[in-house]
């Protein structure tokens, strides 16, 4: 099996997609997928469909999407060639979309997942910088981050659960962007990032590391008037929006910047750690504010 929720919602049996378009089954099938070879209990299915507001018929109506679902994967199941005499029973729906006490499994018989991929590459990523390898890091979460093809779950009516999921992975997601950037910038990629960030501190617009980033990458570029306007936004930003002020991290190398020379490295940008994990103070600052 095949599944992917990094973008499009698509699940494949056999190369066919078992993924329905009507809304509601399209929500269970996105809950399993994300969980695949894990049991969903019924009332997790139940809170996603329905929001705490169930209607009396809530399990018969999940039984119904469930056999909607076991039918595509019928379909799917179809396409294998017919087995040998001795050769192992074929599977059914049943086996791979699973009747567990209290829920339901979809069992991936060994397939792909983005997710599981991303998380494996990004984990690798992480282990790479803290070992010193920035080239290896930044190849490692580049491959990770190439998996996303748009939103987690962006074609899927998302409720709680989904909605809480899709939150977790774009968190990893930026979690892993903020940590290639960090490499490419161990590497002295800075003119290479300045396109890059000039639009993810335009669409992020209070994440103070993303704007730590693209200062040094200017100010690396012999920019250091413009590093020190990106402060100056960002600031006006926290200020105005979240009424707090820049880190005092940030308000160093904002020093750093206006006591060096415009073309000398700061020694200051040599000590910053690479971190793998965003801080609650930085999760908070790095949420996107939207545009006035």
């Amino acid at each position: 099996m095949q599944i992917d929720v990094l973008g499009v919602l698509d699940v494949r049996e056999n190369g066919v997609s078992v993924a329905p378009t009507a809304p509601k089954p399209r929500q269970v099938l996105a809950l399993l997928a994300l969980h695949a070879d894990r049991v969903v209990p019924v009332s997790a299915l139940i809170e996603e469909l329905w929001a705490g507001q169930p209607p009396r018929s809530a399990r018969t109506t999940l039984q119904t999407y469930v056999l909607q679902l076991r039918d595509l994967i019928t379909l799917a199941l179809e396409r294998d060639t017919p087995a040998e005499p001795d050769a192992t029973p074929r599977r059914s729906a049943k086996d791979v979309l699973v009747t567990s006490p209290g829920g339901y499994m979809l069992v991936s018989n060994g397939g792909t997942s983005d997710v599981r991929e991303f998380e494996r590459l990004s984990g690798m990523g992480y282990r790479a910088i803290d070992a010193g390898d920035f080239q290896g890091a930044s190849r490692l979460l580049r491959e990770a981050l190439a998996l996303w093809s748009g939103s987690a779950f962006a074609d899927v009516q998302t409720g709680a659960q989904l909605e809480m999921e899709a939150q977790r992975l774009e968190e990893s997601r930026l979690c892993a962007l903020d940590q290639r950037i960090e490499a490419d910038l161990r590497l002295g990629r800075h003119r290479e990032l300045l396109a890059e960030l000039t639009v993810l501190t335009r669409r992020y617009r209070a994440h103070e590391n993303l704007h730590a980033q693209f200062m040094l990458a200017l100010h690396r570029s012999g920019r250091r008037g413009e590093a020190l306007d990106v402060y100056h936004r960002l600031r006006g930003t926290l200020v105005r929006d979240l009424g707090l002020e820049p880190s005092a991290r940030l308000r160093r190398l904002q020093q750093s910047i206006l006591m060096a020379a415009p073309e000398t490295p700061l020694v200051a940008e040599q000590q910053m750690p690479a971190t793998v994990a965003l801080s609650a103070e930085r999760a908070v600052r790095g949420r996107p504010i939207p545009a006035n």
